[in-house]
Parts: structure tokens; sequence; C-alpha cells
């Protein structure tokens, strides 16, 4: 029997892999990294994560009832870094991925076409989803480039998150994979 989701199976697997890309990114820097721009006019690791959680919140609470674009969210404020410590900043994290985690439980596949909103636009839920897994990863990108260049700047040996470079044809091997 067929799984009733196979698409939005496939947009929980994509989100969850950035998801975890930044994650492991963030784990490699003290708290005190996690909050330094690379230069004046870019954001910290910390920001990006507060913004990306506050998107994915707003964005995914109550999608097809009520706007993307929660009255409740301060996109703004989302810009500033007000986290006490690394723990009120993983919480409000968490907090985001939950929300979208919860949206996607509920879906099936026969949900792809339905109609939500995001700031008054009328978007397909796979629109949505498509937009929605482009800004997450947008911003997952960002906070891997940003912590190797953190961490290169500490000295501290960074951990490879994906296959390491001259090392794709180990990795072949080990998956099985032969050209």
């Amino acid at each position: 029997m067929s799984s009733p989701r196979p698409t939005i199976d496939a947009f929980a697997a994509e989100f969850a892999r950035y998801r975890g890309l930044a994650e492991r990114a963030a784990a490699q820097l003290s708290w005190a990294d996690l909050r330094a721009p690379l230069d004046p006019h870019t954001n910290s690791i910390a920001i990006i994560m507060k913004h990306l959680a506050g998107n994915l919140h707003s964005r995914w609470t109550d999608p097809f009832t009520t706007d993307g674009e929660k009255p409740w969210r301060s996109r703004d404020a989302e810009f500033i870094d007000d986290f006490a410590d690394r723990d009120a900043l993983l919480a409000h994290w968490h907090r985001g991925w939950a929300t979208l985690d919860s949206a996607l439980s509920t879906m099936t596949d026969a949900d792809l076409p339905r109609t939500l909103h995001i700031r008054g636009e009328p978007h397909t839920l796979t629109r949505a989803l498509a937009r929605s897994a482009a800004h997450a990863a947008y911003h997952a990108g960002q906070i891997v480039q940003a912590a190797r260049v953190l961490a290169s700047r500490q000295g501290t040996e960074w951990q490879t998150l994906t296959v390491p470079r001259g090392g794709s044809n180990e990795h072949n091997a080990k998956m099985g994979y032969k050209i």
C-alpha cells in the first residue's frame, strides 16, 4: 500500500536535512561565536536562527485558516539579539521547527492544491512548502558558511557536515555506488 503523503514526506525530509545541517554547524561553536556577525553588515548565526524560527512559527501556525504573516509576529524584532543564553536561543529555534513538524504531520498529498495565504497572497500548499523549504535552505547555508569561517578564525577543527573534500570516491564506495 502506498503512502498518502509521498510529497509531504519528501518536503519533511528536506526540512529535516536543512535543520540538521544548521544544528550540527551551530553545535560546533561557542555561545560567543553564535552571536558574532562576520562583519557589521551581516547577521550573526543566533539572529539567523531566530529569524528562521520566527518565520516557521508564523507560517505554519494554522496555515489554512490564518495568513502566514501573523499579527503577533514581529519580524523586525527577529533581527535583535536578545537571548539570555544558548538554551533560550535553542528553545526558540525548536519552537519554530516544532510548529512546522506539527503542521506537516496533519497533511497529506491531497492537501497540496489547497490554498493558503502569505501576506495576503494566495499560494497552493505545494508552493508554500517550496517557498518555505527554499527559505530554510538559504538560511541553513548561511549558518553553515558562517560557522565554518568562525571556527577557522578560532583555530577550531571543523567537523565536516557532508562529504569531505577529496572524499567523494570513498563516500560513494561506502554507499555502494559504483561509477
